[in-house]
């Protein structure tokens, strides 16, 4: 009695996943009907086809023509064949449009989440939800499901024939239903757990191979190659530890219902042995016992082995669930007129956890100023800006937008839409250099291009290169060198034109006099936006208006 009871409450717990499957299946639902129904087909042409071929066997030994039957049991065949062909098709295409169409949602959610929620998961824990998670509950939708469907209809049309034939047959062929549903409750309890072990440790092993990969340079540096692929290997091992201790259990369970299945044929045919010795039916009826106590059982039993797949299913659904759950950004309606933008900082509180960096700071910009951020490693500059972009939210305070119009607005996700931002490192996608500029603006003419690019100091060499804007680059800009690779990010921003412009230690990798080159373009650049610029270089003090500090938990304002 616990034990069903324990399993009610399992079934309690996982409702909200059958709840949020059924909510992405509704699109695909009349696709996956017809293929449902071709496939309930299929089943039922084949238990008619037993019963073809009892009628040929029972024709053939008592002499009548058995030419209809064989020509109907061949039709019977390619009908069946053809059918399953079609299936077959429609479920891998709707498997395809399913699962691009999850993982393209939860894509879609991460990029409109809080940033300080996503970054809390590790970039290869987040590819796994996207690709193995996303494609275990498309593959559950498409095969799975259906699968139990058509099992059950293929069980009780065969229940129904067997029936007809035998009463007595087809109850004890029943009795072993139960067998295997007190089997598929234990496995499915047991499988759960170790599932959620094996997407956690493929989760670790991706997150490693990635974080490696992007930090290769670190490991070549300081000569850890041999221990990067020893740890990469215990990480192996430790998934290959799960999914042994998953497939054992598994085949431990389907042996074990196997063989109470094959038991049951014996006893059967053993039942029809008997009745064939007494006459009591004809050969070509044993024939249909034997074939129809299959097919009694073969759903059974097939129920039993969905049970791991759906247990897969449910587990990566309740992951890829985590990322749709995630806060979304707030985004007001209201805006102001972009042009001629300031911010105000005004009795800012943030930290993180218990490492309070800002406690009752305030600051204000006016539009057109260029300011200088300054400030120890660690004090807060970086967290400053992203607060002011919106990507984490205060815990007490506001930040607020306003130009020379006296229109206000409190930052939030549509305030980047009169931002451009250049953030710290190497941010290039690998395609072209036009590709990448055009990013901070895709309708760009080829003119606004290369007045950005003059503007970030870039014209030049991006003109020497043999293919020019055209110039194909790496994945983190490889082909080109950092100082490079920061100018056409800032000439990305740049020619967006936007009234706000953060630059994040954005001139960090080049020299000085190029570094006051990308400054003077700035400044003349055809419009003029106001400027937020973190730095650690005193040299660039004489391009702007202030200078603020953060020191202290506060924002104060320097002499110049």
């Amino acid at each position: 009695m616990r034990t069903i009871i324990n399993y009610l409450k399992k079934l309690r717990a996982n409702s909200p996943y059958a709840v949020w499957l059924l909510k992405y299946t509704k699109p695909y639902l009349p696709a996956l009907s017809l293929t449902m129904l071709f496939s309930i087909a299929a089943s039922l042409i084949s238990i008619g086809t037993a019963v073809v071929s009892q009628q040929l066997i029972d024709n053939a030994s008592i002499g009548k023509t058995i030419t209809s039957n064989i020509v109907l049991y061949i039709l019977c065949i390619l009908l069946m064949q053809l059918i399953q062909i079609i299936s077959s098709m429609f479920t891998v295409i709707i498997q395809e449009k399913f699962s691009f169409g999850i993982r393209k949602q939860v894509y879609e959610k991460i990029l409109h989440s809080c940033y300080h929620d996503v970054s809390k998961y590790h970039s290869g824990d987040l590819m796994t939800r996207l690709t193995s998670d996303t494609g275990n509950v498309a593959d559950g939708i498409a095969n799975i499901i259906p699968r139990i469907i058509i099992l059950v209809v293929e069980f009780l049309a065969s229940f129904i024939v067997l029936l007809c034939y035998d009463p007595m047959l087809a109850v004890f062929a029943l009795l072993l239903a139960p067998v295997g549903g007190i089997l598929s409750i234990w496995l499915g309890k047991k499988l759960k757990v170790l599932q959620t072990k094996v997407q956690e440790s493929e989760a670790s092993y991706r997150s490693f191979i990635t974080e490696s990969l992007s930090n290769i340079l670190i490991i070549k540096s300081f000569r850890t190659e041999d221990y990067s692929t020893e740890h990469l290997q215990e990480l192996r091992d430790d998934r290959m530890k799960w999914v042994i201790k998953k497939q054992r259990m598994g085949l431990v369970a389907s042996s074990g219902m196997s063989l109470t299945f094959q038991a049951g044929y014996v006893l059967a045919l053993a039942w029809g042995a008997a009745k064939l010795s007494t006459k009591a039916i004809t050969y070509g009826t044993m024939s249909v016992f034997l074939t129809l106590v299959n097919r009694l059982q073969s759903p059974i039993l097939g129920l039993a082995h969905t049970i791991p797949q759906v247990v897969n299913v449910l587990t990566s659904a309740g992951r890829v669930m985590e990322l749709q759950n995630l806060p979304v950004e707030t985004e007001l309606k209201e805006t102001i007129t972009p042009q001629n933008v300031g911010v105000k900082v005004e009795h800012l509180s943030f930290g993180y956890s218990d490492d309070v960096l800002f406690d009752d700071a305030s600051v204000s910009i006016n539009p057109g100023e260029f300011v200088a951020i300054v400030g120890a490693s660690g004090i807060g500059k970086t967290t400053l800006i992203r607060l002011i972009l919106s990507f984490m939210n205060a815990n007490a305070g506001k930040i607020q937008f306003f130009n020379d119009k006296n229109e206000q607005v409190e930052t939030n996700a549509n305030s980047r839409e009169f931002m451009s931002y250049v953030p710290q490192g190497n941010t290039l996608f690998s395609g072209t250099i036009e590709y990448n500029i055009r990013m901070g603006k895709k309708d760009a003419t080829d003119e606004e291009v290369y007045e950005a690019l003059r503007a970030a100091a870039a014209y030049d060499f991006v003109s020497e290169l043999p293919q020019g804007i055209h110039t194909v680059i790496g994945e983190r800009g490889y082909g080109i060198s950092e100082g490079q690779a920061q100018r056409i990010a800032i000439a990305r921003a740049l020619i967006k034109k936007a009234p706000f412009l953060i630059l994040d230690e954005a001139t960090s990798s080049l020299d000085e006099k190029t570094e006051l080159a990308v400054l003077e373009g700035i400044k003349n650049f055809s419009y003029h936006p106001t400027c937020l610029l973190i730095t650690h270089r005193r040299s660039v003090l004489a391009y702007c208006d202030r200078e603020i500090r953060i020191d202290n938990k506060q924002i104060t304002e320097q002499p110049m």
